[in-house]
């Protein structure tokens, strides 16, 4: 299948550069996968399409402030978003960022940020990338929390405010270490969470940090060809003992949290601590935690195995992340959504509508 197969086309004015003004009054497409039926709802409407004994697995990673300002030694202006400041990273004290520009960042060059509370050195270079040394004693993320921006996408056209600290994050985020948002949880208030908990579904969460893997573009002509980036995820065994014994349907909240779960639980026969082979899916062994590093890809011909239903926002053209979702149900049946949805002004991407497919 071409790269080609996952372009359309989206007017400039339906991609959201503020979410709704309430998490729950966002708009929600329903897509009948068997059937083919659409339904206009509002995100607080979702609950309706819950039962009791379901299970709604929701990714509780916090996005850090990761984005932050400094200066070079020569004094020039420059950006850095950190992309790996989250658990199981930073190898040797080193961390891969991602510098704008990047000319004149040589091995060995010293980078300021802030009045001086934070300095850099680049360890080295690989493939093109930067990995810097930072002088914060281990303590990075404490550092990023007192000077860093939330790293809003780059087709929301404007700056970051306080504002975007709380809104470019889930109500039930927990654990540090993301770059982008899991943001088909963003829609959730802690209210409807408990309302759903009431009906008697059950609310588990999922742990992935969402990393550069989520805006790096695909390149390849065959999209077979497209390697995704490693995440760090993790998952309690209780979690996963839940889900085996369930008696609904499992509903993944996000893309993420569908990753983790095809990762972790498609064949518990085969084990891997160390990494998980690409686009093969396979589990991690039973233990207390289960935790590693994700590069599934999930493209059309992709046979789910645990997930039977999927929340999710509208993706950007030619994105794993829609080709996830065209696997789930199907190209020409998202295909139809998304031409429904820019007929009914949905609004796209990070701060827009919601999708639930059941």
């Amino acid at each position: 299948m071409k790269l080609s197969n996952f372009d359309y086309n989206l007017p400039k004015e339906l991609i959201a550069q503020y979410p709704a003004e309430k998490r729950d009054g966002s708009r929600l497409l329903v897509l009948h996968k068997d059937t083919g039926e659409i339904e206009h709802r509002v995100f607080k409407d979702i609950i309706e399409y819950f039962n009791p004994g379901d299970l709604l697995i929701l990714n509780n990673t916090k996005v850090l402030p990761a984005q932050i300002i400094g200066r070079k030694e020569t004094g020039g202006k420059v950006e850095a978003l950190v992309l790996n400041a989250g658990k199981g990273s930073g190898e040797k004290g080193e961390y891969e960022v991602l510098l704008k520009p990047a000319r004149g960042c040589n091995v060995g060059s010293k980078i300021i940020f802030g009045s001086g509370e934070l300095n850099a050195e680049v360890a080295r270079i690989e493939n093109g990338r930067r990995f810097l040394k930072f002088d914060c004693n281990g303590n990075l993320q404490k550092v990023l929390n007192e000077l860093g921006e939330m790293p809003l996408p780059p087709y929301i056209k404007r700056e970051a405010t306080d504002f975007d600290s709380e809104r470019y994050q889930t109500v039930y985020a927990v654990k540090s270490g993301a770059v982008a948002a899991p943001t088909a949880g963003l829609h959730f208030t802690k209210k409807l969470l408990e309302d759903i908990s009431k009906k008697g579904v059950g609310l588990e969460y999922v742990t992935l940090h969402v990393g550069y893997g989520t805006f790096k573009p695909v390149s390849s002509e065959y999209i077979k060809e497209h390697k995704m980036e490693k995440e760090y995820f993790e998952i309690d065994k209780a979690v996963a003992d839940k889900l085996k014994d369930r008696k609904g349907k499992l509903v993944a909240v996000g893309t993420t949290s569908c990753r983790v779960l095809e990762t972790t639980l498609r064949d518990g026969s085969r084990a891997n601590r160390k990494s998980v082979p690409q686009g093969t899916g396979l589990a991690l062994a039973p233990e207390p935690s289960l935790s590693g590093w994700t590069d599934l890809f999930i493209y059309p011909g992709y046979k789910f195995e645990i997930v039977d239903a999927l929340l999710t926002n509208f993706h950007l053209p030619k994105t794993t992340l829609l080709m996830l979702v065209a696997a789930f149900c199907g190209r020409e049946l998202l295909f139809k959504a998304y031409e429904e949805a820019i007929k009914e002004k949905y609004r796209f991407y990070s701060y827009g509508d919601a999708m639930l497919i059941i």
